[in-house]
């Protein structure tokens, strides 16, 4: 599995081939009985309840792959560390980190910044191969006998993804050769189903084409969808599922030291802040201002801290992420990503129970798997490992969000969702988010990754208007979730269950609800 960055693309792909009726912009503000969607509310929460209320100001960390702080409707509520005068090469407020005004890059070096990376699964790969290389397992011993079965396990897995990606690049690229061959053909670059005459043909490519025109769309359109296909598996052959692709050079740190703190550079926004800066509009966005889209929270200050490649996370830059942004004041962090293995779960489960020890709420994605994480594990997550007599078992400020489509009935459930009655604690919109683009644009976006920043914002909402703790916040937000009473689709079987099956509350987070509730505390 990928990070959700890895998945857009493809999703796009998909959308374009069974696109249906997209529902409003704003269609996760709005209220069901009002408005027969189901939003978080947020509009009737201003409204009616939030109107003439003042609020403290809540840093919320965007722990992604970059936000563009230029951009128009987000400048104005950007993180600006109070302690550093702006590229004077000095660490003015001598947190290790020189020139840190607006973030922090971890995936950043002296030369530049790492864009692609490797999947988890593909460095773990790698690992094991060249530890295993010259080894006769009858030799092993019984703590090395497990690790061999491990590498076993992630070798076949490995072999299977990139076959997959192989030949899923070689079948795009024989849908494209077959429409240019077909836009030769008739002439013209642009066209529809309908100007096409009937044909026979025995190339399986051209007939995929001919029946992908006729579900919608031109032939432009469907050589753009194509073509992004295609750059995303060709992504998959040569980064993703490369075990000879090195990164890791650009940012200069030694990687073996998990506990390493100082690394990185400056450059929060990165190469690509798309999906930090689509994420970073729907927590905040200027409210109001007539620009593009309005955030759910009006109380915050985003906190850039770029861990997240176009590829899996490293656990060592997720825990020094949190760190620094819990050194620096955040008191909410986003995390839109995830992955099925886990280099180091042990450096991330002590940067998390730091984060909990500060007050600070975590809010991560379900990921997009159709799996059921009961049964999958995603990384990070709210478990430790290392579990003692005294210890705690789980993080107790930590919210898992599965994805809510804008569809009723059986269908309320993002078809790409994960879902886990004990694992995910809550459901919030995440199909067709509409939100913030790098460079003053906007795009609708869909993904777990979505529907993280709407409880964020939410999150944020109540802590700066009632000034509530992180576990506070997170029980409200659960107590005040509203149920879907009709059964939905599981995501990987598509067998209907009762919502509770899907996630620990059976339900969907409501700004409305929480901050009714929060007025009573």
């Amino acid at each position: 599995m990928k990070n959700l960055l890895l998945s857009l693309l493809f999703l796009a792909f998909t959308q374009f081939i069974f696109a249906q009726a997209e529902p409003p912009k704003d269609w996760f503000h709005l209220d069901q009985k009002e408005n027969n969607y189901q939003g978080v509310s947020a509009y009737k929460a201003y409204k009616e309840l939030l109107k003439g209320k003042k609020a403290k100001t809540i840093i919320v960390a965007v722990l992604d792959s970059g936000v563009d702080f230029k951009h128009e409707d987000l400048k104005d509520i950007i993180w600006t560390n109070p302690g550093e005068i702006p590229d004077n090469g000095i660490d003015d407020d001598h947190n290790g980190y020189i020139d840190d005004i607006h973030g922090w890059s971890f995936i950043g070096g002296k030369n530049g910044n790492v864009d692609h990376e490797q999947l988890e699964i593909t460095r773990l790969y790698k690992h094991y191969r060249d530890q295993f290389k010259e080894t006769k397992p009858e030799s092993l011993s019984r703590k090395q006998k497990k690790e061999y079965q491990r590498y076993l396990t992630i070798k076949k897995e490995f072999d299977k993804a990139l076959d997959d990606a192989k030949t899923n690049l070689k079948r795009f690229e024989d849908l494209l050769d077959a429409l240019t061959a077909l836009q030769k053909a008739y002439g013209k670059d642009e066209f529809t189903a309908k100007d096409l005459p009937e044909m026979k043909t025995k190339n399986p490519a051209a007939g995929q084409i001919v029946a992908m025109l006729k579900r919608g769309g031109s032939a432009k359109d469907l050589r753009k969808r194509l073509e992004g296909a295609y750059d995303y598996y060709a992504k998959n052959v040569s980064y993703y599922y490369n075990p000879d692709f090195d990164a890791r050079k650009i940012v200069g740190d030694d990687y073996a030291n998990s506990y390493e703190k100082y690394y990185g550079n400056k450059d929060c926004m990165g190469p690509d802040p798309s999906h930090g800066t689509h994420v970073a509009g729907i927590i905040a966005a200027v409210r109001n201002n007539g620009i593009g889209m309005d955030g759910i929270a009006d109380n915050v200050k985003i906190m850039s801290v770029r861990a997240v490649p176009d590829g899996d996370e490293r656990d060592k830059d997720v825990a020094n992420g949190i760190i620094y942004a819990v050194d620096n004041g955040a008191k909410i962090i986003n995390m839109s990503f995830g992955k099925p293995y886990s280099w180091d779960k042990t450096a991330v489960d002590k940067a998390v129970k730091y984060a909990v020890k500060h007050g600070v709420l975590l809010v991560h994605a379900a990921m997009n798997d159709s799996k059921n994480v009961d049964e999958n594990i995603v990384f990070p997550n709210d478990r430790y490992d290392k579990k003692g007599l005294f210890r705690p078992r789980y993080a107790k400020s930590w919210l898992d969000v599965g994805a809510l489509s804008w569809k009723k009935g059986e269908d309320a459930i993002a078809t790409f969702s994960n879902y886990g009655k004990k694992n995910v604690d809550v459901f919030a919109p995440g199909v067709a988010i509409y939100s913030t683009t790098p460079d003053n644009t906007y795009s609708s976006y869909n993904g777990t990754s979505m529907a993280t920043p709407v409880t964020a914002g939410i999150a944020a909402v109540l802590m700066g208007y009632f000034d509530l703790s992180a576990k506070q916040v997170k029980k409200i937000i659960m107590q005040s979730t509203v149920p879907l009473t009709q059964k939905v689709k599981k995501t990987d079987t598509h067998a209907l269950a009762p919502m509770t099956d899907l996630c620990r509350t059976g339900g969907v987070v409501n700004l409305y609800n929480a901050v009714k509730l929060a007025m009573k505390k």
